[in-house]
């Protein structure tokens, strides 16, 4: 299995000092996830590209599109909209394109690195034609759309069947990850962790990272 890899999502952050919640755990972070939604796709809404105009950070970026049908020209703007950050890879889901290989190879076509995930309730045979194509597998464990809520536990066969498929794919858990939670989904499989409440409603955010590692050690 690839090494573990710990993932804050900013989505919990202050937002009004969200470069100084940043700066907190940039040394103890992987990647930073950005949660982008549309309240079509999801029953929320976030800003769109613009919002990484105001984000400093030296961390790649790990944007997870909670959005129906996202197009070449709107992830072109993510890419575009401020060339101090490092884009590491873009996330769509299954269930929220119409030609998901067609999605895929749109951003790897933009030098990015393209991820699928899926949501509680998807079969895991619906990502099974993509897997080749992506770098990343993310397994929702909550119903998207809100931080904070209960780990979803019955995912954890699926993570293990295409961890046996998949020996050395990076598969990715979010929601609900906390330090009960992270081991199980460890174990299932999993090798990255995003973490948001978790992480950003700790009085000590380093030393919940710290813990999360410990815990999956």
């Amino acid at each position: 299995m690839p090494s573990i890899k710990i993932v804050p999502s900013i989505l919990s952050a202050n937002q009004e000092k969200i470069n100084e919640e940043i700066k907190e755990v940039e040394d103890y972070s992987d990647l930073l996830q950005v949660d982008v939604m549309d309240n079509k796709f999801v029953p929320n809404i976030t800003p769109g590209p613009e919002y990484l105009e105001k984000l400093d950070t030296k961390v790649p970026l790990d944007i997870h599109l909670m959005v129906l049908e996202p197009s070449e020209e709107y992830v072109r703007k993510f890419i575009d909209a401020n060339p101090k950050l490092k884009i590491n890879n873009i996330t769509v889901h299954v269930e929220a394109c119409a030609d998901v290989g067609k999605t895929l190879d749109e951003i790897r076509n933009l030098g990015v690195k393209p991820c699928i995930a899926l949501n509680p309730k998807t079969d895991l045979e619906k990502i099974l034609p993509y897997v080749d194509k992506v770098g990343m597998v993310l397994f929702m464990t909550v119903e998207p759309g809100f931080s904070g809520q209960k780990f979803i536990a019955d995912v954890m066969p699926k993570i293990g069947e295409l961890r046996e498929m998949k020996p050395e794919l990076d598969i990715q858990v979010d929601g609900g990850v906390n330090l009960e939670t992270a081991p199980i989904a460890v174990k299932a499989g999993a090798n990255v962790l995003v973490a948001s409440s978790y992480v950003f409603k700790s009085e000590d955010k380093v030393k919940a990272i710290k813990d999360l590692m410990e815990a999956v050690q």
